[in-house]
């Protein structure tokens, strides 16, 4: 085990590697610069400011820059924040995208399991059937549809949330952002638990705990929850990581100041170093999270831990 973590951390920064490359050479092919935007500025005033960034100099000098400065997370100024660093833009649009995320997350999971299980015990009758229907009608139904159905019924019209208002993270302010993005993630575990429910219940060591005699809560608990959680479980890796890191739909309709809304608004201001950096973050924080999914799945299931030895 300890080899096979080892190995996926050494894979993990040799990804990141390439990330950042080709982040880099894909952001200076675009046509204009970070300051091309920027109208009557005398022509001396932009020279001075692509000095000031090192962008005078030579395309391989800056990315060579930009690798040594990553190593030790050092990420570089804005160019469109005055007096931010990336490391700043990350430090304060990533616990808002989190907070909300992680409630976000923690609600799918506590809510979406339980009703993925209970879809498949009442597999094929009304309970079944009004579970997966409204599943799918959530996973189908885009965010902002999401967000414009909340707004109008419960901000609007009972007038019981603020409609886009971040209020500091006060929770009469998060109520609606969070229920928008656990909606898609709750429905989507809502359908791969009850699908994996439904692998395992036929199996032929649950029809042999039900001829030896055990209860249907112990078979169920300790047969078939255990072993239709390893895809569940494979999931939350990527689930996570895109939860955490914001949702520049939801963080745009709701006014929340969150990653998600800066990495965006990084690529429409051109603003290089916010953009890959935000990218590098990005693809640290999967790989990281996949690498702890990895664990817990050979903890789980003693198959992925022989397959991973082996």
């Amino acid at each position: 085990m300890a080899r096979y973590v080892l190995q996926r951390i050494v894979t993990m920064f040799l990804v990141a590697f390439v990330v950042v490359t080709a982040t880099f050479f894909l952001m200076r092919a675009l046509p204009g610069g970070p300051f091309s935007s920027e109208r009557n500025v005398p022509e001396a005033i932009l020279r001075n400011l692509e000095r000031k960034y090192n962008l005078n100099k030579p395309l391989h000098e800056q990315y060579l820059d930009y690798v040594k400065g990553v190593i030790v997370w050092d990420l570089g100024p804005s160019f469109k924040y005055k007096g931010l660093t990336v490391n700043d833009v990350i430090n304060r649009g990533f616990p808002i995208s989190a907070r909300l995320g992680g409630i976000a997350l923690t609600l799918s999971v506590t809510l979406g399991i339980p009703l993925g299980i209970l879809a498949a015990l009442k597999h094929n009758t009304p309970a079944d059937r009004a579970i997966s229907g409204l599943a799918i009608l959530t996973a189908a139904a885009p965010g902002f549809v999401i967000a414009g159905l909340l707004q109008y019924y419960l901000a609007y019209t009972l007038k019981w949330f603020p409609a886009a208002t971040w209020g500091g993270g006060q929770l009469r302010y998060i109520v609606l952002p969070v229920l928008t993005l656990a909606s898609y993630n709750l429905a989507w575990i809502v359908k791969l638990t009850r699908s994996s429910m439904l692998e395992v219940i036929n199996q032929d060591y649950v029809r042999t705990a039900r001829a030896k005699g055990l209860s249907e809560l112990v078979i169920v608990y300790r047969h078939m929850i255990k072993n239709a959680m390893v895809p569940v479980v494979a999931s939350l890796a990527p689930m996570t990581a895109a939860i955490l890191t914001g949702s520049f739909i939801v963080e745009s309709i709701f006014g929340i100041p969150g990653i998600g809304r800066e990495f965006v608004q990084s690529i429409t201001n051109r603003d290089y170093t916010v953009t890959i950096g935000l990218t590098v973050f990005f693809c640290l924080l999967l790989a990281g999270l996949t690498l702890i999914c990895d664990i817990i799945l050979a903890l789980v299931d003693p198959r992925v831990r022989l397959e991973k030895e082996g």
